[in-house]
């Protein structure tokens, strides 16, 4: 199971110290959505910014000056704002700020949770890049870091005196320094509960069906399928709400499952000529006709699968070395016809599939 982030126990004191409070409200129904508009999907991010906004301006979702431009077309966003690039921060501004115009043109932007916004919201930061904790540094970054050490340090230091077991304060504060970067701080807070930042993530919606189509992070497994579009996001909302908690209860929570929403990746791996019924079967109990996943890469291309009863969109937009060969696309579904849009051509993909 996943491992989560705990520094030499000095980080639990200062997760205690930065704790925020409040209940958080989750996503409207969207279950049901029907247009006669484009929809547009757009894959794992990760923080790469610059490649996010070229493709919305090639699939014509914005203009030159990152406004929205995409009329009353739907854009549907699968989840990984956060992780590997740099840039979350600046993306997570943007999708906001897009959600908000859009609204004002009679378009929608659905932006879905994946599984490194639940990472980020449960203390999971493996994956996070320097330049994500360099975002949010700022002046008083040192002066912080200092006190949150200087806290954490006492605590430890008062556990050990009562196992009577030995501390070193300079060890720790080199060992406190070492894995907490200027900016780790300003950045926990910034997505705790009750927060902007935290509050937005923890609204995240994780599945959204428009025009009988399934868009979502990883994948619907047979386990997951017999719960429906609104018993998924229920599942998933609940959990995002009690987040940051114990490791242990995080790790067996439903959204952290191989076969969750967030992280399965059976319709992306499994034999398509065996799975086919199974695929049949799910499709039925999610009362949809085809899949839109993100989450495990296709580098370069826009995939489908199971006569494109499933399409893979994530397709490495980070590109280097996480996805060497990673482009920027989108899927365009238009009146029933899919189009791969990338930065330099557009790929005809088929019709969705009727049944």
């Amino acid at each position: 199971m996943r491992r989560f982030l705990a520094l030499a126990g000095g980080l639990l004191v200062l997760a205690g110290w930065l704790a925020g409070a409040g209940a958080q409200s989750t996503a409207g129904a969207i279950c049901d959505l029907t247009t006669t508009e484009r929809v547009v999907a757009i894959g794992d991010v990760h923080g790469a910014h610059d490649q996010f906004v070229a493709i919305l301006r090639a699939a014509g979702l914005i203009d030159a000056r990152q406004r929205w431009s995409g009329g009353k077309a739907v854009l549907v966003q699968t989840g990984d704002l956060v992780d590997r690039g740099q840039d979350s921060r600046k993306v997570i501004e943007l999708v906001r700020r897009l959600e908000r115009d859009a609204r004002a043109a009679g378009g929608q932007v659905i932006a879905l949770t994946g599984n490194h916004e639940f990472m980020r919201l449960a203390g999971d930061w493996r994956y996070v890049s320097p330049g994500e904790y360099e975002a949010f540094r700022d002046g008083g970054s040192a002066e912080l870091r200092e006190t949150a050490e200087t806290r954490a340090a006492a605590a430890n230091a008062e556990r050990a005196r009562a196992q009577k077991q030995p501390f070193d304060a300079a060890a720790f504060k080199e060992q406190f320094f070492r894995e907490v970067p200027l900016g780790f701080i300003e950045m926990q807070q910034a997505f705790a509960a009750g927060t902007t930042y935290g509050d937005w993530l923890r609204a995240r919606p994780a599945v959204a069906r428009v025009n009988g189509v399934l868009f979502l992070h990883g994948g619907i497994s047979d386990a997951v399928a017999g719960l429906g579009c609104e018993g998924v996001n229920d599942r998933v909302a609940r959990e995002m709400k009690t987040l940051p908690g114990d490791p242990a209860k995080v790790a067996a929570m439903f959204s952290s499952g191989e076969s969750g929403p967030l992280w399965y990746r059976g319709l992306a791996q499994e034999p398509e000529a065996a799975f086919a019924p199974m695929l049949d079967s799910i499709l039925g109990r999610m009362h949809a006709r085809a899949i839109v996943i993100g989450h495990t890469p296709t580098p370069g291309r826009i995939a489908t699968r199971f006569a494109g009863r499933v399409v893979q969109i994530d397709a490495g937009m980070l590109d280097g070395t996480f996805f060497p060969g990673g482009v920027p696309s989108a899927l365009e579904i238009d009146h029933g016809v899919m189009t791969a849009v990338y930065l330099d051509r557009r790929e005809p993909l088929g019709s969705v599939p009727t049944s």
